[in-house]
């Protein structure tokens, strides 16, 4: 069943290059007005996984939805619905900036009556007034990023999705294309693939991570950053006792939310997030004491979107006391 919310949504989508499988089973949904921060570390199937949903890739197994419209089905109708700006622009350095932009409304079949008055707004919107007459080939890598995201504009699209649309700026680049985004956020859908974690936690509605292929996490950045409120409780158990710590800390009144970190040389860590307001250190030890858990550690700390990325990628843990 189609959601009529859904701007995007992404059904079991697996990609293998050979024995290798790049995407495995991730599945989600974008809704319509929402900006989402799409992260995960250097091959962890992030920009693969924008591929399929614009048709780039065929997925091994699953699909991909835009707007209700399957991508493999008919990928014109949701290409439509769709600017796509990669990691590397496709741009044509020999052409003026002016013609490229032309050349990509012919593309894209915008209709000549509406199509001065699309670019020049395009062209305002991306700062590009002043460069129209020059060659793409000419230009420093922030204009580059600028024509790369008109060129994803040029036919108005419901969804934008950019991938890694700051890579390689300076830091003042960096602002005012970040700037840029979060306006056009206001009045489309985006997903965003960056590095940048602050940029995500300024910007973004939600937050998926990839990892190793798989989606390990999709939540709104306050959860995972434990700014919502509520506090983070650091586990650590004996080992021994690991299989049955997940589910009586997950029991424990005042608990919002369990996740098994890994093994550190003195036990199995888990994180215990907590309802905002709530402190369960007490209980969660009367628990451990009921169901025979052997107690290494437990204390309240700090985290931010960077502490809980690493944990779910690496398996590393930052603890602030």
């Amino acid at each position: 069943m189609v959601n009529s919310q859904a701007m995007v949504e992404a059904r079991s989508l697996c990609k293998d290059y050979g024995a290798n499988r790049a995407v495995d089973e991730v599945s989600f949904q974008v809704s319509r007005g929402e900006v989402v921060g799409f992260l995960g570390p250097n091959g962890a199937g992030k920009s693969t996984t924008m591929k399929m949903l614009t048709g780039y890739l065929n997925p091994t197994a699953g699909s991909a939805l835009v707007a209700g419209v399957d991508v493999g089905d008919d990928p014109i109708a949701a290409k439509r619905r769709i600017g796509y700006l990669p990691e590397n622009a496709p741009l044509y350095d020999d052409m003026m900036v002016a013609d490229f932009l032309n050349y990509v409304a012919d593309v894209r079949a915008v209709d000549g009556d509406l199509r001065k008055q699309r670019l020049q707004t395009i062209c305002r919107r991306c700062g590009l007034d002043d460069i129209l007459g020059k060659n793409v080939g000419q230009l420093s890598k922030g204009y580059r990023q600028r024509v790369g995201l008109a060129q994803a504009m040029v036919h108005d699209p419901d969804l934008l999705i950019l991938d890694e649309p700051t890579s390689g700026l300076d830091p003042n680049q960096i602002v005012e294309i970040r700037e840029l985004i979060r306006e056009l956020g206001r009045e489309k859908t985006v997903i965003l693939s960056t590095h940048i974690l602050p940029e995500v936690q300024a910007s973004c509605d939600r937050v998926i991570i990839i990892s190793g292929g798989k989606l390990v996490a999709d939540d709104t950045p306050e959860m995972l950053s434990g700014s919502d409120g509520g506090a983070v409780v650091r586990v650590v158990v004996r080992p021994d006792s690991a299989s049955a710590a997940e589910p009586t800390l997950a029991a424990v009144g005042g608990v919002s939310g369990v996740t098994s970190v890994g093994v550190e040389p003195d036990g199995h860590v888990f994180r215990v997030r907590c309802a905002p307001g709530e402190d369960p250190r007490e209980a969660i030890f009367r628990a451990a004491v009921e169901h025979g858990l052997v107690l290494i550690d437990l204390h309240r700390e700090r985290v931010s979107l960077e502490d809980t990325f690493r944990e779910l990628t690496t398996g590393e843990v930052q603890s602030h006391a």
